[in-house]
């Protein structure tokens, strides 16, 4: 759900300890004149960092030092109160009634043509968005989340099927239909500009399991251009998405109880769907800064998501300390609910001096302030120099001086030696007594009550908790079944020799067996063919953030694979070793084993598997090699370049059908099992003797342009969206009784034309150098396909070609285009684009001495049975050689990665 909101969730989470346990503070119900109650209204103590949010029932707690406070209770669409509280011993009640928040128009002019007022104001509030972000210099807070989801139905099929799993979820992990899932996480966190976040988990608690579910996302802003994937009613780009229309403006008192004025406006989308939304916002006259809103969008799943933001002024910035989103729908029959609040506290706040003094943004569209900049102006000058000069900026200004500003920093930056290709660095901290924390603790924190249903389910989950510990004979310590199942997942049985299992002889140590049930292939050469494989790992460095995203620092494996075929009444096999640390690996292996001429397996072996007996298509075409391999992968300079370099020695053979006239389970009329020898365009026959090959392959990888990288406890990982393209250099070598010289260049990019439509394109090219001796494995080969289901990457795949009719041991020359559009044909009908469909146009071409200009063109959409299986695509295509029609064919395929 990469676009959902609900995900920048999991993020956030504190509340100091403000006693060990709260003795005295304020409790109540927020509800609205008829008497109804306002879940998630935010309460804010004024004058303090202190606030809270309502409940699903309406009901707040703080906890307060006896005192006298001033509090201030905001809801959307409702006025915002103030009312005074004396806390002396215990909980004092404070129950309040909001009244609708009455909206006075503008004076507008009403003749034709004239432009909605909604329209000045968000060309301000855009101009200004990044300025409001670069206010804050650092702070830290205290967080507290919560979230809760419920699955609400379970298609009747897999509630059969599951019957008894689902009880066993019940009765061990507390999960079942209608009763909410809860996890809470109390949490520090500190920000420094430019992007550097440091949070660390002091609590966690969850009603459905014990684990821990922080978010690296906790940074979020709608004055971000998007926030989750999708695009933020403040980007610059937003009047392209979207339409505005002025509802109104309000009053309320400012944070220094002067009035202030509040303007909503309502946000259309120009096409809802997913990457938009629609809703509400507020925004803040003179400043534009955001208010409050509350919007909404949906998932390339079909899920909603609903988002509200309410913000408080924060040393005259306007922050979103109490978040509230919503999610839900129905997902492959499981349908679900849920809702994630956030309720911040800041403990520390420094605003950016430059950014210190607030200033005045003109729409030039409505009147040029009195003095305009010119570019000359601003290069060079000083923030803090041109405001000081001037207050009143057109919105065009002030977009040059913020990136003048970023401009300068950046390069102060480089001065300081800083990596400036860090976009975010991240350290994430988990107390040792997180999840340990008692009820009375969690009472003293819970900044959000319980309501009953969520009481009711964490009542069940201490008693589940109970139930489960054991008393250790002969001790005074206790120990969990989920321990004693662990040591009894240690002990063997024979039956776990026929599945996959793994077994953990110590914490560092991992031994993997896969069973020959688990792996059973058919193909002609082999016949029928089963597969065992050992494999122990051991893990001996571990950090931090190791442990808690289970990625090693460092890693030895030794294993090896045993297969016996049925039809050649044989064993073949091979062993490995291997060591990794970071991102460096060198791995041996040898032995004996079959493969497809194609090293890339365009086809699996299940599908193969399944082509043969249902079919009567062979296609998978094999030979056997006796082999010892040495690998080794690295990616030097911070990841910026990866390379892979291996050298073989193998002997090796050409393989026959297992038998003549195998008999398929079905006779399929004009089908007949072929030969494994494959047809090729370029010579008579693809036959080859038994033969010694040497042969080292070199190929290194490099994004072109400056690669941006994220920081995640100490450890640089790339940027996954960096937009910029890759190139790859292959350079293969073959001798003993092969000579030859292959090159080869791939260039490959991705990037985005709009809300979720993208652009993606893959060139190669390449050519023997020498060719005086090469065989068929040899030659170069490209990703084909000749059965109606779509496997592999969907960019460089071929639709329709023959796996090795255009393999060529010459030169050849690729190209790959495919164009995914978020609305384009059918999904002009915004319908079509809320259930989750999705349109694409590729082209596929191929040139080698013999391919004669092979071509397709084809069209796509995935989504093919929305909500049920929305990852499916069907496809049309057609075959065209020199400009000329060849055919039509048909392809269903899947948009999940299998094989790529």
């Amino acid at each position: 759900m990469k676009s959902a909101l609900f995900v920048l969730s999991f993020l956030f989470s504190t509340l100091t300890l403000l006693a060990q346990t709260a003795s005295t503070g304020l409790r109540g119900t927020v509800k609205n004149a008829k008497g109804d109650p306002l879940p998630y209204a935010a309460i804010i103590v004024k004058g303090t960092p202190t606030g809270t949010i309502s409940n699903d029932e309406g009901r707040f707690e703080i906890a307060l030092a006896p005192g006298k406070y001033n509090i201030v209770f905001q809801y959307l669409g409702f006025q915002t109160i103030q009312k005074p509280v004396e806390i002396e011993t215990g909980f004092t009640t404070l129950d309040v009634t909001l009244e609708e928040q009455a909206l006075r128009l503008a004076e507008v002019q009403t003749k034709a043509g004239n432009e909605d007022p909604a329209y000045t104001i968000m060309r301000r509030a855009i101009a200004k968005s990044r300025y409001h972000q670069l206010q804050v210099l650092r702070f830290k807070a205290r967080v507290y989340t919560k979230s809760s989801v419920t699955v609400l139905d379970i298609p009747k099929l897999a509630e059969m099927a599951f019957k008894k799993q689902l009880k066993e979820a019940e009765r061990d992990a507390n999960f079942k239909v209608g009763v909410p899932i809860l996890n809470e996480t109390v949490a520090e966190v500190a920000f420094s500009m430019p992007n550097t976040y440091r949070q660390k988990i002091i609590a966690n608690r969850n009603s459905s399991g014990d684990f821990l579910s922080p978010s690296r996302f906790y940074n979020a802003s709608f004055y971000n251009p998007e926030i989750g994937g999708t695009v933020s009613p403040l980007s610059p780009k937003a009047f392209a998405y979207y339409k505005f229309e002025y509802k109104g403006t309000f009053r309320e008192p400012g944070p220094n109880g002067e009035p202030i004025e509040i303007s909503k406006i309502q946000v259309i989308p120009r096409q809802f769907g997913e990457g938009v939304f629609r809703g509400t916002i507020y925004i803040l006259e003179n400043s534009w800064a955001i208010h409050s809103l509350q919007l909404e969008t949906v998932t390339n799943i079909g899920i909603t998501i609903g988002v509200n933001h309410i913000c408080s002024p924060v040393q005259g910035v306007w922050m979103p300390a109490n978040q509230r989103y919503t999610g839900s729908g129905s997902y492959l029959g499981v349908r679900a609910s849920g809702y994630y609040v956030r309720n911040l506290t800041f403990s520390e706040f420094v605003v950016n001096p430059a950014f210190a003094a607030d200033i005045e943004v003109a729409d030039e569209k409505k009147g040029a302030p009195a003095t305009t900049l010119s570019k000359k102006d601003i290069k060079g000058s000083q923030l803090e120099d041109v405001v000081k000069k001037q207050k009143e900026f057109s919105t065009k200004n002030l977009r040059q001086l913020v990136k003048e500003y970023e401009k300068q920093e950046k390069e102060a930056r480089k001065k300081r030696k800083e990596d400036v290709t860090v976009v975010r660095d991240d350290s994430l901290v988990v107390d040792s007594l997180a999840r340990k924390r008692t009820n009375v603790f969690w009472d003293s924190l819970r900044s959000v009550p319980l309501t009953t249903n969520e009481a009711k389910s964490y009542k069940k989950a201490d008693s589940l908790g109970l139930v489960r510990e054991i008393k250790a004979p002969g001790t005074d310590t206790t120990r969990s079944d989920s321990t004693t199942r662990r040591r009894n997942r240690n002990k063997f049985s024979a039956g776990q020799l026929l599945f996959d299992y793994t077994w953990r002889p110590s914490k560092f140590t991992t031994l993997q067996y896969g069973g020959p049930l688990s792996r059973i292939e058919y193909n002609t050469v082999e016949g029928y063919a089963v597969e065992s494989s050992l494999t122990l790992r051991y893990r001996p460095k571990v950090d931090s953030i190791s442990r808690f995203m289970q990625i090693p620092l460092s890693e030895w494996t030794v294993g090896g694979n045993l297969r016996y075929q049925f039809g050649r009444k044989q064993f073949v096999g091979y062993g490995q070793a291997g060591y990794q640390h970071k991102s460096t690996r060198i791995n041996v292996s040898g032995g004996r084993y079959l493969y497809q001429f194609n090293p890339d397996n365009p086809i699996s072996p299940a599908l193969n598997t399944f082509t043969t007996l249902l079919f009567e298509q062979n296609l998978a075409k094999l030979y056997q090699k006796d082999y010892l391999n040495v690998t080794f992968s690295a990616a030097p300079f911070e990841n910026r370049l990866s390379f892979v370099g291996s050298l073989e020695y193998a002997q090796r053979s050409e393989l026959a059908n297992f038998k003549e006239n195998i008999k398929p389970w079905f006779n399929w009329k004009n089908r007949e099992f072929t030969s494994n020898r494959p047809d090729n365009a370029e010579v008579e026959t693809t036959t080859f003797p038994i033969h010694n090959a040497l042969v080292l392959n070199l190929t290194a990888s490099a994004k072109l342009g400056t690669t941006e990288y994220i920081i995640r406890n100490g450890r640089r990982i790339a940027r996954r969206d960096n937009d910029a393209p890759q190139l790859t250099l292959n350079y293969r070598k073959g001798m003993a009784d092969l000579d030859y010289d292959f090159a080869q260049a791939t260039i490959s990019h991705s990037f985005e034309t709009g809300i979720r439509s993208r652009l993606n394109y893959q060139l190669s090219a390449g050519t023997f150098l020498n060719d005086r001796k090469l065989y068929l494995p040899d030659f170069k080969h490209f990703a084909g396909n000749e059965f109606f289901f779509q496997q592999g990457d969907v960019v460089s795949t071929y639709r329709l070609l023959p796996y090795y009719q255009y393999s060529t041991g010459k030169r050849f020359f690729e190209g790959h285009v495919l164009a995914e559009f978020r609305k384009f044909f059918v999904t002009q009908l915004t319908l079509m684009r809320l259930i989750g469909l999705k349109e694409n146009l590729f082209v596929h071409y191929l040139y080698t001495p013999a391919s004669r200009n092979y071509t397709e063109v084809g069209y796509g959409l995935d989504g093919l049975i929305p909500q049920v299986l929305p990852f499916f695509r069907v496809e049309v295509i057609s075959q065209w050689q020199d400009a000329k029609y060849q055919g039509l064919g048909f392809r269903i395929g899947t948009t999940l990665k299998f094989g790529r």
